[in-house]
């Protein structure tokens, strides 16, 4: 229950320095305790290696420094039109207009009203009556105990944090953008590689089944062959399904056709987008202060606890300076009498018996503030983690590609050598298969590790901010998406 008392200017002019130094000692008593701080960061967080080969990288041309002039064309494309964007800019427009709404609060509001009737009632005799009136209404809250203040503080806070999500959202799409495309031409080089082997096996196939046929070769060897060779068109034909899938998402991503995609796509068919040598500008524990998400998660902090002030603040008194100002005319019976009134005097309200509710929201803003502190904590944990993954892949798929490229052409030329000696009849069809199989087992190697390591780039992109700086990138307008209203 919150009991309400109303005084005139009049019965306050003298007691009010006293009234008002008793709200001083309760806004004393009213004071929350400390919250916890958040979790800091410690000096020296990346106990991985560093890439260390070549210049300085520029996170904000992160995609330019590919060798593929497609991939931050499709970026670009992709942050232009995907409705997921224009989502997030919503969202900042609707926290923009509550930290309006929450600033409004601290100043004073003023209603007007008139008023017009024409009647008659026995007590006027039936005489016609006419009666107009106007006033305006005014009401300030006085901001006691901060209640006002720290919700434009909680409010500034959660505009900025949706500020934020636009900016992780970008960067997420372009790394999603940049892993898809990699996923596709990494899907076009296996349809290479599983080409290539499923010809080869074709004319081996055919070779082996005429030399059983005039008695060279035994027909169990040339039915391996052609079951070898079915089996290479088999994966020919469910990389290539893979690819279309690869193609769709990709056109879906970028708002693109198919069709229009597919001519794009085809002047790099099957070559990995590799970046060139370069290296992170620098990678401290600061570097964590370019992630979007992270400073996000830092405001949420920050509105959890002016929302823990909003409310401590509403178990203590409110006091709101009220005043009106109106003038009425009334006509009746051919006499017009008018009349000015207005009034001016406070208003406190005081919250005596509420069954603790009120204790019971300040412990829940209490709770929510230690979500949010842990929810800190732990995104500052998994920003470690990412960073330190996409290190150790990196650096382990620079260690082991040279191996792989060294296993995969000795391979090559083992299976070479194998498919002559059994053209000439010095080696098995099954010395022939064997080699074949390590051979396409030792390209895909290599090419997987091709694209762990590219991955791990782009992995590296997302896990530092892609480049977001404090004051950055503006936020656009938001845009109308197609088929909403103007």
């Amino acid at each position: 229950m919150r009991a309400r008392f109303s005084f005139t200017i009049r019965v306050l002019s003298r007691p009010l320095p006293t009234a008002l130094a008793a709200l001083g000692l309760l806004a004393g008593c009213g004071t929350a305790p400390p919250l916890k701080p958040p979790p800091g960061l410690s000096a020296n967080l990346w106990q991985a290696p560093l890439p260390h080969a070549g210049r300085t990288a520029d996170l904000t041309r992160w995609w330019q420094q590919f060798d593929d002039p497609l991939l931050p064309a499709l970026v670009d494309e992709a942050q232009a039109t995907h409705p997921l964007l224009a989502q997030a800019v919503a969202r900042v427009e609707q926290a923009r207009a509550a930290q309006r709404i929450s600033a409004a609060a601290g100043w004073p509001g003023t209603t007007a009203n008139a008023q017009a009737s024409r009647g008659a009632t026995a007590a006027t005799g039936f005489n016609t009556v006419s009666q107009l009136g106007a006033g305006v209404d005014a009401g300030w809250e006085i901001d006691l105990f901060g209640r006002v203040r720290q919700g434009v503080q909680a409010a500034q806070a959660r505009a900025a944090q949706a500020e934020l999500g636009w900016h992780d959202a970008r960067i997420s799409l372009a790394a999603e953008v940049a892993q898809t495309y990699l996923g596709l031409r990494t899907c076009e080089a296996l349809v290479a590689l599983y080409t290539r082997e499923s010809d080869s096996l074709g004319r081996s196939a055919a070779l082996v089944q005429r030399k059983a046929d005039v008695g060279f070769e035994a027909p169990v060897h040339a039915r391996l062959t052609q079951a070898a060779a079915a089996q290479a068109r088999d994966r020919v034909a469910a990389q290539q399904t893979e690819c279309a899938l690869a193609t769709q998402a990709l056109a879906m991503l970028t708002g693109s056709t198919a069709d229009g995609l597919h001519e794009r796509l085809a002047t790099r068919t099957a070559r990995l987008p590799i970046p060139s040598s370069f290296t992170v500008a620098t990678l401290p524990a600061a570097t964590l202060a370019q992630r979007p998400d992270l400073a996000a998660a830092e405001q949420e902090l920050q509105a959890s606890a002016a929302e823990v002030g909003v409310a401590e603040a509403a178990r203590w008194p409110q006091l709101t300076l009220n005043g009106s100002i109106g003038i009425g005319l009334v006509r009746a019976g051919g006499t017009t009498t008018d009349a000015l009134t207005w009034g001016f005097g406070p208003n406190l309200t005081l919250p005596v018996f509420d069954h603790g509710r009120l204790q019971a929201q300040a412990d829940a803003a209490r709770a929510r503030y230690d979500e949010a502190r842990a929810g800190y904590a732990v995104k500052l944990r998994s920003a470690v983690r990412e960073v330190e993954e996409a290190l150790l892949r990196i650096d382990a798929s620079q260690r082991r590609e040279a191996d792989a490229r060294t296993a995969a052409e000795g391979l090559r030329s083992v299976l070479t050598s194998t498919e002559e000696r059994t053209r000439l009849g010095a080696a098995s069809v099954l010395e022939t298969e064997d080699a074949r199989r390590q051979t396409l087992s030792a390209e895909a190697t290599l090419l997987a590790l091709q694209r762990e390591q590219v991955a791990a780039w782009i992995s590296l992109y997302r896990a530092v901010g892609g480049g977001w700086t404090r004051g950055g990138d503006a936020l656009p307008v938001r845009t109308s998406l197609p088929g909403s209203p103007a």
